[in-house]
């Protein structure tokens, strides 16, 4: 004969275990919300109460409140343990119209059946105009596509000391011999080329040329 307490004491066990399922989901609940502040709300539903379901709610976008009872999609989960445990970014909508991505996270127990779900609404209605924003910021001009009409980088002392000598050595001179119209057309490539980026450009401009600083600045305009 079955000894009714040790049944007891196994139903009472299970009960424990979800409920620390719970708690922990919560702590990960309220944790994410607050990464997100004002953009996603967070909710975790304990689907072994279905019509007082929503057991916490962080970042409150949707005006529910802890209590509410479960959604569609978690009375399904209730009704089928084989339902899909994650369903990921998908359509959804607050309800003052805003448009939201959503996914839900289904949470089972060490007996294979949901007992909360864990629920992230995406609130996209912020994003768009960002991302239009950031799409016609990084946009290039089609008119010069694939052209290289500058680099960011700093070029470095080397390339500069050899530039300078290639192009003296294209003239048949040495930097210092080139005349004041071939300096003047040196530096103004040197300077279309990026070669100013860095500070001390100019000053080594200014010695391989045997010209000052100023010199080398009167020469790019």
């Amino acid at each position: 004969m079955a000894d009714p307490s040790h049944d007891d004491h196994t139903d009472e066990h299970s009960v424990e275990e979800d409920e620390h399922l719970l708690r922990e989901a919560e702590r990960i609940a309220v944790a994410i919300g607050r990464t997100f502040p004002g953009l996603c709300e967070v909710v975790l539903h304990d689907l072994r109460r279905p019509d007082s379901a929503i057991r916490a709610i962080e970042n409150n976008l949707s005006g529910r409140q802890v209590g509410d009872s479960a959604t569609e999609l978690g009375l399904r989960r209730i009704a089928d343990p084989d339902y899909p445990g994650v369903i990921q970014n998908y359509s959804n909508q607050f309800p003052d119209g805003r448009p939201a991505k959503s996914t839900s996270i289904g949470i089972k127990n060490a007996d294979g059946r949901y007992v909360a779900a864990l629920c992230l609404n995406l609130d996209v209605s912020t994003l768009s105009p960002l991302a239009l924003t950031l799409a016609n910021l990084v946009a290039t001009d089609v008119a010069h596509r694939g052209e290289d009409l500058e680099t960011l980088r700093d070029r470095t002392g080397r390339e500069l000391r050899s530039a300078i000598d290639s192009f003296a050595a294209q003239r048949s001179s040495t930097p210092r011999g080139l005349n004041r119209g071939q300096k003047r057309e040196l530096v103004r490539q040197l300077h279309s080329e990026g070669f100013f980026e860095t500070r001390s450009s100019a000053q080594l401009i200014a010695d391989r040329l045997g010209v000052s600083r100023a010199t080398v600045y009167n020469y790019t305009k």
